[in-house]
Order: C-alpha cells, then structure tokens, then sequence
C-alpha cells in the first residue's frame, strides 16, 4: 500500500507567508482589519490542511492511498477559485450571443482610490453604478448606436505590485435591441450592430463615467455616507470636499478600450481568466526568506515586461488584504439586456433577431467545452489508473497558525 497526499501543491503558496508571518502582521495592523479581512487570513491559513479535516481516498483496484483536505472556499483564496469559476462559466455560456463581445476597462483616479479604501462597499458600488450608466447612456444615443446593449463586469481592486488599484473590466456586446434616447425598446426593435472592431468612442466615455462618478461622489458625501482616514479627515467638511473634488472634474480619467472579442468562444477564455481571479496567484510566488517574499508581477509601464519585486512579508500581507472585499459583496454584475430583470425575455428577442448567426456561434462555443475547465473531473489513481475509490472521512485537528486569531 503506497501513501500520496494531493493535489499537488505549488513551492510557495500565500498561505505559506501567512502561517509564517501572520501573528506579525496580526500584531501591527490587526486593530484596523475588518471582520472579512480577519475571515480571509484564518481561511487561507487553513485550506488543504488538517485543521479544516478531509478524507482519505482509497483505490479499491490496487489500494493505494491519497489524503486529500478540504478546501476553505474563500472567494480570495488562490486555490479555491477553480471549482466556482467552472460551474459560473456553465451558467454564463448560455447568455452569451453569436455577437462580436467589447471589452472596456472603467479605473478610478488613485485620489478616489485613497478614499475607497476607507469605503469600499458605497464607492466599489458607485464604481459599478457609474461606468454601467455611462455605457447605457452612451450606447443608446441614436449618434453612436441607439440600442440597449449587455454588459458583464468583474471588479478587480489590484495591480500587478499588490498596490490597491480599482477598476471594472465590462464585456460588452457588440450591439443591441434599438431603442429611443431613453433606452426604452423600439414598438418593434430590430438589432443594431457595432461598426466592425469598434464600439463606442472612449473620450465620451472617459467623460460622462467622470460626471457620474463625481456626481455620486457629492451625493454620498452630503447624505453623510462616506466615512474618511486620519489623512483625510478634514473632507469631512462639505466645503473642503468640494474643494477637493474640484481639479478631479478637470482630469482626464482612465476608460480603456481594447481590441474586440471574435465571439462567444473567445469571450468563455476571457471570463475563464478574469472573472474569479484573486489579487495574487501562486504561481507568481518566488520565493520567501529572511522575512521577505518576492513574486514575480508585470510591468504595464514598461512595455510589459516581467519583473520580481520583494517585499516584508507583514508589507506584502497588508497589501493583500487590502483586496479582501466587504462580506457579501458582489464582485461579478450583469447590466443592460444581461440585467436579471426581464433577461430571458430580451435575450430571447435578441436571438430571434440575431438568427442567421446562431449556428456559427453555437459551434464556435462548444469547441470550447467549459467541461475542461471543471476540477470535478472523476479522479483516477496516480498507481494503476482506476476510477473506483473508497472514502475515509478524517477528524479535524486543532489548527496553530494565525488562522486562530479571531
């Protein structure tokens, strides 16, 4: 009888640095982190060890043996993301359309990022809000397009360094059900297509998501709704807000189209990669030593190369905790004809109109089967390839790491 314990696991893990220099970083910022950021690091602390308990399985062919823990299944866990994204990506193919899909990225100017972080859940929701009502009111002026389009967007709040960098990557149709410049659907709309390879002009969009945000900003503030640091106590004023909000309505902000997608296939690869990623993964993980973790990241400022960075394991901590979302937060969203309200019906109209292109699209999809992407797979045993195994259920143990502090 041979013994394994799986799944293979990567050299380094960010669960590592946190069993090993937790109680550290516990000790110089535990009094302001939040209850979920406190979740996160006892979760990841103990996911795929003995401390969450597990089950031995047993090949009844040749009796070999493999122990396999259970997972945490935190939404910020590196390693347990693959499972979710799966079983969404089944559910999303099938709102997808044979249109060609726009990928646009809304990135919030690094003053409001400051201010975020002191209130995630209202300016993350005022982020979305914002750059989904632009799209909308762009989309149906009758001089770009004149039509109801969908929209999927997925909040990221991380750059490649760790450093907290909002923004939302939407995945748009190409298109949509015409309508008036309300956005009400026509008596009887037809579907109107994005001129090839382009979508909407990104300079109106840069400027109507700026007006919007600003707007809601000033909202938030005088309904007393937005709480502020030591450093940014004094915005507390209303006067000194306005102030202060004054040079970010002459600003440029950052809206960034890039190239269109061919189809729904190209768009499953997409969501595949974007959707349930994490703020690092730990494939990135080089190494941690002395104290210091260095990982591997891209630098978009220069041409994209790639780079390693090393930091103090509590500096890397607290910059990774800083992308643990407010409990109960939805980092995925649906908008415009993908909107939960009325959905099945306008996707309904939207293919009866899109017709002639249906078969195209349906074989592009499906030489992409998400069953690929499923960790689910039956198993087989690494000895003698069977499929047929026994379950052994394993206590818990009593965990020692971090993980413990609550």
């Amino acid at each position: 009888m041979t013994l394994s314990v799986g799944p293979e696991r990567p050299a380094l893990e960010v669960a590592d640095v946190i069993r090993e220099h937790g109680d550290a970083f516990l000790a110089k910022y535990g009094g302001v982190l939040t209850v979920a950021q406190r979740q996160a690091l006892r979760d990841l602390a103990r996911c795929r060890t003995a401390a969450l308990g597990g089950h031995v399985q047993r090949c009844a062919d040749c009796g070999h043996e493999r122990i396999a823990y259970n997972s945490c299944r935190n939404r910020h866990c590196p390693k347990c993301q693959a499972l979710a994204r799966a079983r969404w990506l089944a559910r999303e193919a099938e709102l997808l359309l044979p249109v060609e899909y726009h990928h646009v990225v809304f990135t919030l100017p690094a003053e409001i990022a400051e201010l975020a972080l002191a209130n995630p859940a209202v300016l993350y929701d005022a982020l979305f809000q914002s750059a989904a009502a632009t799209l909308r009111a762009v989309a149906v002026n009758p001089k770009w397009l004149g039509a109801q389009i969908g929209m999927l967007m997925v909040l990221h709040t991380w750059g490649q360094n760790l450093h907290h960098h909002p923004h939302v990557h939407c995945v748009c149709t190409g298109g949509g059900l015409s309508c008036d410049e309300r956005g009400d659907l026509d008596g009887s709309p037809a579907w109107r297509s994005c001129r090839p390879g382009f979508f909407l002009p990104v300079r109106v969009l840069s400027r109507v998501f700026r007006g919007k945000y600003l707007d809601r900003l000033r909202q938030l503030h005088a309904e007393g709704k937005l709480s502020f640091s030591p450093r940014l106590a004094a915005l507390a004023d209303a006067r000194a807000f306005v102030r202060w909000l004054a040079p970010l309505y002459r600003k440029d902000w950052i809206v960034y189209a890039k190239p269109p997608f061919g189809g729904p296939a190209q768009v499953l690869k997409y969501l595949a990669r974007y959707t349930h990623r994490v703020a690092i993964s730990n494939s990135r993980l080089l190494n941690l030593a002395a104290g210091r973790v260095t990982f591997r990241y891209k630098d978009y400022a220069d041409e994209q190369r790639s780079k390693t960075m090393t930091l103090l394991a509590e500096e890397f901590l607290r910059r990774f905790v800083q992308h643990v979302l407010p409990k109960g937060f939805v980092k995925v969203r649906h908008y415009g004809l993908l909107a939960n309200r009325h959905r099945a019906e306008k996707l309904a109209l939207a293919r009866r109109l899109l017709l002639p292109l249906a078969v195209g699209a349906a074989a592009s999809t499906n030489a992409e089967p998400t069953s690929r992407l499923d960790p689910a797979a039956a198993p087989h045993c690494p000895r003698c390839g069977g499929s047929r195994f026994e379950k052994i259920e394993l206590p818990k143990e009593m965990p020692t790491s971090c993980g413990d502090t609550s």
